[in-house]
């Protein structure tokens, strides 16, 4: 079964906490992660980019000049690609980017990328953060202890004093844990969760 340490927001270890060996001890899919990383990617992409084809742009319906006798190249429209002013040929035009990914390869994702962290030793816990008021300073003491640039944390209620202390802090994140992630998780050196964002995952991710 894996273990995890459980720290106080000093950084000291206080305890140990068993998790679930399905999902926090389950074989690591690269492919899995992969497949969903890159279809959040896609998905957070705007797909707006657009531009005018030769029939779209304004003007350009008179010929230019008569097909012979100018010594001049044959010229059909003053909106013809060629011409300074005129249409774009295969140029974008709005689309969706987004791409479908299977509720079972989600689930065996998460599952991964939580056991990767695991086997990473990369995964803690702690109890309470015991903000009174936001504080970035003790905030910014335990990521140290963590000896982590990119720390990802894990709540399972809005805490605004956590927030409020790691929103000035390059590389922290906190994260609710409904809107818990594949690439948060693979993004971040470290992840700290409550116990209770734990429990919700074996949860919710167990087979």
């Amino acid at each position: 079964m894996p273990v995890i340490k459980i720290m106080n927001i000093s950084g000291e270890i206080v305890g140990e906490k068993t998790l679930s060996d399905e999902v926090f001890g389950a074989s690591v899919h690269v492919s899995a992660m992969h497949q969903v990383v890159v279809a959040q990617l896609a998905h957070a992409r705007q797909g707006t980019a657009s531009t005018k084809m030769r029939g779209e742009v304004r003007g350009g319906g008179k010929k230019p000049w008569k097909q012979k006798h100018t010594g001049r190249a044959r010229a059909g429209s003053s909106r013809s690609p060629l011409w300074v002013g005129g249409g774009v040929v295969h140029g974008p035009k709005p689309r969706s980017y987004s791409l479908k990914v299977n509720k079972k390869v989600r689930a065996l994702a998460m599952r991964s990328a939580l056991s990767m962290r695991v086997i990473e030793q990369s995964l803690c816990a702690v109890e309470s953060f015991g903000f009174e008021v936001p504080s970035t300073k003790k905030m910014k003491g335990f990521i140290d202890s963590l000896k982590a640039k990119k720390v990802l944390f894990l709540l399972d209620q809005r805490d605004e004093n956590v927030v409020r202390s790691a929103s000035n802090i390059p590389g922290a994140k906190v994260l609710h844990v409904d809107s818990i992630n594949v690439l948060d998780l693979v993004h971040h050196d470290h992840v700290v969760a409550t116990p209770a964002v734990l429990e919700k995952l074996e949860e919710v991710y167990a087979r």
